[in-house]
């Protein structure tokens, strides 16, 4: 059984900082795509950050230069370091599980295992 369990989301201030995990069990974050969604309240589901079977990555217009991901191969775990945070950024963060690919995809509807979420709420 394929299970993920996000932790790092809070509350913090425009222009700060936080840093999510994405524990992975049941599969292997180094053979599958990898990536964090978010969804605020009446919007859809958008891909924020993917990554590969490899390190192959892509990032949405609006994160890139202020987030990162990266993946912890042997502790089997997801990473979102995000930095400059603004209120925008606002959302419940998931976690999830998608192809065997080396190029990784930005659609939601390509991933098959899901994590919880964790919130993010960015105040001016």
């Amino acid at each position: 059984q394929v299970q993920l369990v996000e932790s790092g989301g809070g509350s913090v201030q425009a222009g700060g900082s936080l840093r999510l995990s994405c524990v992975v069990s049941g599969s292997t974050v180094s053979t599958y795509c990898m990536g964090w969604f978010r969804q605020a309240p009446g919007k859809e589901r958008e891909g924020v950050v993917v990554i590969g079977k490899g390190t192959w990555t892509t990032y949405a217009d609006y994160v890139k230069g202020r987030f990162t991901i990266s993946k912890d191969n042997a502790k089997n775990t997801l990473y979102l370091q995000m930095n400059n945070l603004k209120p925008e950024d606002t959302a419940m963060y998931y976690c999830a599980v998608g192809p065997s690919r080396y190029q990784p995809t930005m659609s939601y509807r390509d991933y098959n295992y899901w994590g919880q979420g964790t919130q993010v709420t960015v105040s001016s």
